[in-house]
């Protein structure tokens, strides 16, 4: 995956590859990892990580929210893995947008919305607050990504 930067530099990207045993590509998330279930992050599989990869970050994000792209989890400096577990904290966890530091699931207040799971492959440890937010995050990983992949699911609350 190429991307271009704000240089108009062209930085190579390795596609990552994302699952989740419990939904499919753009299939929707079951209840018990929104707010109308349990509310902890469902489990992921990541295949593809380059060699060079010294630790994993995740953006899980809803661009369809009223206000803007709404962010529902933050997490870096996840060891180098193929599994996050359900209901596991992998790293270290940044304030989402709920204002809390770890997972807050789908809970769209009208609709059917999309939540992208986006998981970053880093060439290092990143050295940032512990109150860093997706903007915290996303600055500091510039310049550090050897890859990326994402899994798009929906989600429709039951009113």
């Amino acid at each position: 995956m190429k991307k271009h930067s704000e240089a108009t530099s062209v930085i190579d990207f390795k596609k990552l590859l994302i699952s989740c045993p419990a939904f499919k590509e753009n299939d929707f998330i079951p209840a018990r990892y929104t707010c109308d279930g349990k509310n902890i992050n469902p489990p992921l599989a990541i295949d593809h990580i380059p060699e060079e990869t010294k630790s994993l970050a995740i953006i899980m994000d809803d661009p369809d929210a009223p206000v803007g792209t709404w962010v529902h989890w933050v997490v870096w400096n996840i060891p180098v893995t193929h599994h996050i577990k359900e209901d596991h904290v992998p790293g270290k966890e940044g304030k989402n947008d709920f204002l809390r530091h770890h997972y807050g699931g789908p809970c769209p207040p009208s609709g059917t919305h999309r939540y992208f799971f986006k998981v970053y492959a880093l060439d290092t440890i990143l050295d940032i607050p512990d109150n860093a937010d997706k903007a915290g995050l996303e600055k500091a990983m510039s310049g550090h990504i050897t890859g990326f992949g994402e899994l798009i699911a929906l989600y429709k609350r039951k009113n």
